[in-house]
């Protein structure tokens, strides 16, 4: 056999995968193994135990007790509601075109106790303002439907609630309201 002969063998044996040694294993576990059988349950097993306690499962587990009504129950005394009414506003809307919108409006103001009332009384020039202001810059659009007239009260309320401090004002009660 002449040396080209043999250097032929040699790499039909190597292409055939005779001749050739399996790998030794080392003991180490291959990276997408690792990824399988370790880290994926351990991760699965992280968010669902944060799953549980996020949705209130864990809650009679850990002990946990539900305050939200008990706390919700404290911001409003259980005493009877005292009531203001605040004089009747009539304020022209901000408008684009020629023609202008008017607002006509009726607030009660359901407050705390009797003080705040008194409170109330005495800086009750500074909560017209405040409302008259923020009033004339709305558009008939943002009196629309039930979002709108939820969004005016959050925001009467606190305005009143600012500027009336440190009187305690529960809500902001519509006795009428008419845009023209």
């Amino acid at each position: 056999m002449t040396d080209e002969t043999a250097a032929d063998d040699t790499a039909t044996d190597e292409e055939s995968g005779e001749g050739t040694e399996e790998p030794v294993s080392t003991g180490k576990m291959p990276g997408r193994k690792l990824i399988l059988f370790i880290v994926l349950p351990v991760f699965l097993v992280i968010a669902g135990g944060a799953g549980a306690y996020f949705a209130g499962l864990l809650n009679p587990i850990l002990g946990i007790e539900e305050d939200g009504a008990s706390e919700e129950m404290a911001e409003v005394p259980a005493g009877p509601a005292v009531y203001f009414e605040m004089p009747e506003m009539l304020v022209n809307l901000n408008t684009s075109g020629r023609k202008t919108g008017y607002l006509k409006i009726s607030i009660s103001l359901e407050l705390g106790s009797e003080e705040d009332l008194l409170l109330l009384e005495g800086v009750m020039p500074r909560v017209v303002d405040g409302f008259q202001v923020y009033l004339r810059e709305l558009r008939v659009e943002d009196l629309q439907g039930s979002a709108g007239l939820q969004r005016l009260r959050e925001e009467l309320l606190l305005r009143v609630a600012s500027a009336a401090k440190p009187a305690q004002v529960n809500d902001v009660l519509f006795r009428e309201m008419l845009i023209q």
